[in-house]
């Protein structure tokens, strides 16, 4: 049965287009209709065309409905997609400038700290909004999916008082897991167990990792047949100038286990 998908803040073309395509490369979803729905019509427009394109390319039933009218595009969807950033660039300035103004500097300021308060005062408003929106209008049991930022505040909200049922998803995992083997590439060429110009993916490297919502600690990383140890706060080792190997040493000591 064809499942239905709405897309709140779909004018975003990295999010719409990527999340697009990984939904309809699995066969089961490939005839899903996506509703977008954006506050730009002309970005919406855009990113429906370019969207549109990809299926009709790939000989794909996917289907795409687009409107302004966040209430429709929500109504009888299975699952619900927020990718907004309510303010825009413009606020997000603020969320950095006022707390330096104060001596606060903040490495992003999007998801804790002062900055992440003052984005999370202005977006769960709108979030809750929407939560309305999907308890009146979309189908009984719909699961929200949030992007927006500060992940794990605006989850939380939506959670218990927007009382709709909701999972924050951002690729922090991901982009973490290369990060850590970018730091066992610099190890492993150190110790002259990979060749001077041999890169590693991050297929080679296992990692446990537990938590989301921007909230995630890796437990256990290996590579190789080479387990690692678990790093805990203010008990770090340094293992080598690097600067990379200093950053991702804040996530695990870099000794090996035999």
């Amino acid at each position: 049965m064809t499942i239905k998908i709405a897309m709140i803040g779909a004018g975003s073309i990295g999010f719409t287009r990527r999340l697009m395509h990984d939904i309809v490369a699995v066969p089961e979803l490939a005839d899903a209709t996506f509703a977008f729905t954006d506050i730009s019509s002309r970005n919406l427009d855009m990113v429906t065309q370019l969207c549109e394109r990809d299926l009709e390319a790939n000989k794909l039933p996917a289907e795409i409905i687009a409107t302004t009218d966040r209430r429709r595009a929500i109504a009888e969807s299975d699952y619900v997609i927020c990718m907004i950033r309510q303010g825009g660039l413009e606020a997000f300035q603020t969320d950095i400038d006022i707390p330096l103004t104060y001596g606060v500097d903040q490495c992003v300021g999007d998801t804790i700290c002062a900055g992440g308060m003052m984005y999370a005062q202005r977006t769960i408003p709108a979030l809750l909004d929407f939560c309305q929106d999907i308890r009146e209008v979309a189908k009984p049991g719909a699961l929200l999916l949030n992007y927006s930022n500060p992940m794990a505040m605006n989850t939380w909200a939506c959670n218990k008082y927007g009382q709709v049922k909701t999972v924050g998803l951002c690729h922090g995992v991901q982009g973490a897991h290369w990060q850590i083997t970018s730091c066992i590439e610099h190890w492993a060429r150190r110790e002259g167990l990979i060749g001077p110009d041999e890169k590693l993916h991050r297929r080679e490297v296992d990692v446990v990792a537990v938590g989301i919502d921007h909230q995630t600690w890796f437990i256990k990383v290996q590579h190789g047949g080479h387990g690692f140890d678990i790093a805990t706060p203010g008990k770090t080792q340094q293992p080598g100038p690097d600067a990379l190997v200093h950053m991702i040493s804040d996530f695990f000591v870099n000794t090996l286990a035999p």
